[in-house]
């Protein structure tokens, strides 16, 4: 396709806006999966202008969904855009895509953690390593489940020029969970740094372009664990003083030793848990379920909400103490009064 001529010229035939497919298709964010739409196409202009001039250029999209970044894409007028969407609901709204742009947009219904992109677009947009970038983007709103193993990924072929980075210096336009994209950018010093830090930024030149509000999100993202804070980290911690025993050994200590292990056990039927799992092999969905069975106990018996089973043990431990010192003082004066 030609390069020339005005991005008006792009423009896709009148279609149903991408919240009228969302309603159409009865399309809802799972939370299992960690989605969030953008459904804003001011929003995904701007996120699609980081990745600069893509007319008459190839694109892959990470994850389209509704296609939100897809309709940007093709307006941008990418030559050819290849989207690579594991979740089946969205295929028909993608489909729609593709009939209005012909020859435009490719459709792989896949998981991208495991598509191979190597051989995904002609060889003859490659170009050296040391030279300009091809003409070939990679943009995605990335789901925060998939985020931080897909960029390991993605670094290590950086550093085998191999599967999309076999063409050349490919670039990457994405959106992360604020988190992620503040680790991928610390540095020295900064509180964020860490292992994502240093393999990013010695393999690749990452900037920050700016933050997405929550609310322009569908639904509006949330954690993943919907208790307070310090309900979480009362529960997490406990459960992991004990990291090499099963989970149940520290979830005991929740408890005040009088009804410990009634509660426990409640409080991992509720959860619905094998109590043999190790701390480790606990996934986020069963310490939410976990927090969730706790709240539920505490909403019973608030005095939980206080108790710490290492107080429990200090107080037990001054009564011991004042014990032997009531025993040693009766003691002494049992024996000054024979000798009296």
């Amino acid at each position: 396709m030609a390069t020339s001529g005005k991005l008006a010229s792009f423009r896709l035939p009148p279609l149903p806006t991408v919240s009228e497919l969302v309603k159409l298709y009865n399309l809802r964010a799972e939370k299992q999966l960690s989605q969030n739409f953008l459904l804003d196409l001011r929003l995904t202009d701007k996120i699609v202008r980081q990745a600069g001039n893509l007319k008459g250029t190839h694109v892959c999209e990470v994850g389209p969904g509704p296609g939100g970044l897809t309709r940007s894409i093709l307006n941008a007028g990418a030559a050819d855009l290849l989207v690579v969407e594991k979740d089946s609901r969205f295929i028909p709204g993608l489909k729609l895509l593709s009939e209005a742009a012909p020859r435009r947009l490719r459709i792989v219904h896949g998981d991208i953690l495991t598509y191979r992109m190597d051989s995904a677009f002609p060889v003859k947009i490659s170009r050296p390593w040391e030279e300009d970038p091809p003409k070939l983007n990679i943009i995605g709103n990335l789901p925060f489940s998939v985020s931080t193993p897909l960029i390991i990924k993605w670094l290590e072929q950086v550093a085998n020029r191999s599967g999309p980075f076999s063409y050349g210096r490919t670039q990457l336009t994405l959106t992360f969970q604020k988190e992620v994209a503040e680790r991928l950018t610390a540095s020295t010093s900064s509180r964020q740094r860490s292992r994502l830090s240093i393999m990013s930024q010695y393999l690749c030149t990452v900037h920050s372009c700016f933050t997405i509000p929550g609310k322009a999100f569908v639904p509006k993202p949330e954690p993943q664990i919907q208790q307070p804070f310090k309900l979480v980290e009362k529960v997490v911690r406990n459960i992991f003083q004990f990291r090499r025993k099963h989970f149940y050994k520290g979830l005991e200590k929740l408890f005040p030793e009088a009804c410990r292990v009634e509660l426990t056990h409640e409080m991992i039927a509720r959860a619905d848990l094998d109590p043999t799992l190790r701390p480790t092999e606990l996934k986020i969905t069963q310490f939410r379920a976990l927090c969730d069975a706790y709240a539920h106990l505490c909403s019973l018996d608030p005095s939980l909400v206080n108790y710490e089973h290492r107080e429990e043990l200090r107080q037990k431990q001054q009564a011991k103490e004042q014990r032997r010192n009531m025993d040693r003082r009766t003691y002494t004066k049992t024996k000054d009064s024979i000798e009296a």
